[in-house]
């Protein structure tokens, strides 16, 4: 009995238990001339991954915890044509189809993901950055990271995008791309991103776009859900910007009586000027479900 408790005692102590023991895995790219642009495509099939700056003269440091050792990431990097390209890929060598993925997800919780990842980046490189995520969670803080592309794609996750020391992107950004098949995508401070082109999809779940205030560049944003929820936080009624609405009459809309009405569906704010250098265009589109814009 003693030897029984004791052996409890020390799996607790170093939290795990047997079957359950995690491998942890390291990456990191060291070199740091022969390129002006960072791109990482990363991939996961099952995982809870976070993005943040960290300290640091390198350009990518990734740590994982994994629960599955039959299952191994692969991991390259190569300096060509004055870029360095690094890939990250860790795949369900089951091949789990995407039906079953969403069929798992209504019945998982959050510890059974399995794997964890965090990924580290510098703020003195320019990054193109890819991410591929079967299911789970993410919860990328671009605070301090220099961003030129952002595309995320995923057959069942939840998004997150944030700048949380509210600093915003110094470089332009092309495009914020974030396509989702079933969950959430949460982006705060959007205007942070400086980005020209936005565009958030998701099929079956919800949407919650939040702009603190206006953009330093012209930009459109794509916000568009088959079946769910849709809610955008609008910038100051000084900030130049237009509303177009494609809904359907299986859609719940509210507005902000303030908003301006140039036509059916389009609504402009009280600092609109077509021909603004900073204007903000935002489509947004709901099948069924609710908008909500205030």
């Amino acid at each position: 009995m003693l030897k029984k408790l004791c052996l409890l005692l020390f799996w607790i102590s170093i939290g795990a238990f047997p079957g359950q023991a995690q491998l942890v895995k390291e990456y990191k790219v060291s070199e740091r001339k022969g390129f002006d642009l960072v791109r990482l495509d990363f991939a996961s099939y099952k995982s809870i991954t976070q993005l943040k700056r960290v300290v640091s003269q390198d350009p990518i440091y990734i740590h994982g915890h994994l629960q599955k050792s039959n299952i191994l990431p692969d991991f390259t990097y190569r300096i060509a044509n004055n870029k360095l390209q690094a890939q990250m890929d860790h795949k369900n060598v089951e091949s789990n189809n995407l039906g079953k993925s969403i069929t798992s997800k209504l019945f998982s919780s959050e510890d059974s993901f399995e794997h964890t990842w965090d990924v580290g980046l510098a703020s003195n490189f320019l990054y193109d950055l890819n991410f591929n995520l079967g299911m789970g969670k993410a919860d990328f803080d671009l605070s301090q990271i220099h961003v030129s592309n952002f595309k995320v794609k995923s057959a069942s996750a939840d998004v997150s995008i944030s700048y949380g020391e509210l600093k915003p992107n110094q470089v332009e950004m092309d495009t914020l791309l974030v396509l989702v098949n079933m969950g959430s995508v949460d982006i705060s401070n959007a205007n942070f991103s400086n980005a020209k082109r936005m565009i958030f999809e998701v099929n079956y779940g919800s949407i919650d776009l939040n702009f603190s205030d206006g953009m330093g560049l012209p930009s459109q944003v794509i916000a568009a859900i088959s079946g769910g929820t849709l809610h955008v936080k609008l910038p100051p009624e000084n900030i130049p910007f237009r509303i177009k609405l494609k809904t359907t009459p299986m859609c719940r809309t509210s507005l902000p009586k303030t908003l301006k009405s140039l036509e059916k569906g389009v609504y402009v704010s009280k600092g609109y000027k077509g021909s603004d250098p900073k204007l903000l265009e935002l489509i947004l589109d709901v099948g069924v479900g609710s908008l909500t814009v205030d």
